[in-house]
């Protein structure tokens, strides 16, 4: 199963396209960041993330998509531009007919660091460690949507393992 992380900022949008290798590891295929400039205006800014991402989706193929999750933020003006990003990551998904998981951050940190309020250090070494970089992922945004595609390849083989066990 190969599955691309978003990690939605309205800044910086981290991306990554994970996939379980043969023996049961994991491997990285492609990360990076999408970063935006706050001279643009707010839909030419949408524009360049979604371009971004479906060149991303359309190079690498993966069968699912995974975002974080909605939170509640102390600023409504922020979370309504992260609203609009996740939006427009969602839809990048959808034009490829693709499915698009939601994970809290809590289940996202919990599932790769084993804790769920980890900082940003320790999601980004566990990364590096579990995909066998050579360095952390840089920014922090590259390592959440790492982090975000190994949520849910984890989700999904325990689902379906689940599955298995019930027939």
């Amino acid at each position: 199963m190969r599955v691309m992380g978003i990690d939605c900022g309205s800044e910086v949008t981290g991306y990554g396209v994970v996939e379980d290798a043969p023996g049961g590891d994991l491997r990285a295929l492609t990360s990076g960041a999408i970063t935006l400039t706050g001279r643009d205006r707010l839909p030419a800014r949408l524009a360049h993330v979604f371009h971004g991402l479906c060149q991303i989706i359309e190079a690498y193929r993966p069968d699912a998509v995974a975002v974080e999750d909605v939170f509640y933020a102390v600023n409504a003006k922020s979370a309504l531009k992260l609203g609009h990003v996740r939006g427009v990551a969602m839809l990048a998904a959808a034009s490829f007919e693709l499915h698009v998981a939601e994970y809290a951050p809590l289940t996202i940190k919990s599932a790769v660091v084993g804790y769920g309020k980890a900082e940003k250090a320790q999601v980004q070494e566990m990364v590096m460690r579990l995909l066998k970089l050579e360095t952390r992922p840089e920014p922090a945004d590259v390592a959440d949507a790492l982090a975000i595609a190994i949520c849910h390849l984890h989700t999904s083989a325990t689902l379906l393992r689940q599955q298995a066990s019930a027939r």
